[in-house]
């Protein structure tokens, strides 16, 4: 299949996952979530993959949710939309080990999604954080077990 926000290569049975969005620094939006789910969902379910590496680049593992897509949102529409609960969801519900390989920045829902990984290889330029804490607002992760 065909993605427009990332890359899949598949060989000697591992599936490669990379986030491809540099001018957002890998910003998760509901495009890239979408596509994930599905590029996730289509190698658990081939025979031929064992264990899939999901990364981002140098750069950025990925920089967080992409704050132009949430800015028109309010609390309400974000909670009641359940924005990106559904694609997590399949990130979860994967069975093959997920390994998440960071460079750069993996910061709130980038740090996040590494987490939901089985493991994590971090490369020595790996910056992980939870920035909205200082606008007030508590990490996904939080929220879904409160």
């Amino acid at each position: 299949m065909a993605y427009q926000t990332l890359t899949v290569e598949i060989d000697d049975y591992v599936a490669l996952v990379r986030l491809n969005r540099p001018d957002a620094l890998n910003a998760l939006n509901a495009e890239l979530l979408a596509e994930l789910g599905t590029a996730l969902e289509e190698a658990d379910k081939n025979e031929k993959v064992r264990c899939i590496v999901l990364t981002g680049s140098e750069k950025a593992f990925a920089a967080g949710a992409d704050i132009k897509e949430m800015s028109t949102m309010s609390y309400g529409d974000v909670f009641t939309s359940n924005l990106f609960g559904t694609e997590i969801e399949k990130i979860l519900r994967t069975r093959k080990p997920i390994i998440a390989a960071v460079s750069g920045y993996a910061l709130g829902g980038g740090c996040e999604l590494a987490m939901a990984c089985d493991f994590i290889i971090c490369g020595d330029t790996a910056k992980f954080g939870q920035p909205e804490i200082n606008l007030g607002v508590i990490p996904v992760s939080a929220a879904r077990s409160a």
